[in-house]
């Protein structure tokens, strides 16, 4: 069986969701509804029209899952901030998150530019990227003769 293709060089790690319902927090993990926390991640981006970037997001962290969810709005927030100077055609283009990049490589990053070769150097993909699902109860309209 041919081995599965990872963009970074470094082993998979973190499971990965993107919260896509501004209104919902994620305090407890939806996988092991154990607490969750915040935990500083420098996530590599890649930005259409912009290329790669890596940008340090704080996000909910589940530690037994190995499980990060950013929330869109505020991941969103920050990239239209950090391109509404210096690129803003950028602004509000598709975006993919791709995995985390090492802590010191993003260091690095913040004081001298890294070519994309080299991000991928001292980047991880994710183990696998979930789908969050609206956690709060609704009423749903049941059909003639299905009331339960």
């Amino acid at each position: 069986m041919p081995r599965k293709q990872h963009f970074g060089k470094l082993r998979p790690r973190y499971r990965f969701a993107l919260n896509p319902y501004p209104e919902v927090r994620w305090s407890s993990c939806p996988r092991c509804r154990k607490l969750t926390h915040a935990r500083k991640f420098p996530l590599l981006i890649h930005v259409e029209g912009a290329g790669l970037v890596a940008l340090g997001y704080t996000g909910r962290f589940c530690t037994p899952c190995e499980f990060i969810i950013a929330h869109q709005e505020e991941l969103e927030t920050e990239l239209a901030i950090l391109f509404s100077e210096k690129l803003p055609e950028a602004v509000g283009n598709e975006y993919f998150v791709l995995g985390t990049i090492e802590m010191r490589a993003w260091r690095k990053s913040l004081t001298e530019p890294m070519r994309p070769e080299e991000m991928r150097e001292h980047m991880a993909d994710f183990k696998k990227v979930l789908a969050l699902n609206d956690p709060r109860p609704r009423w749903v309209l049941m059909g003639p003769g299905k009331a339960g």
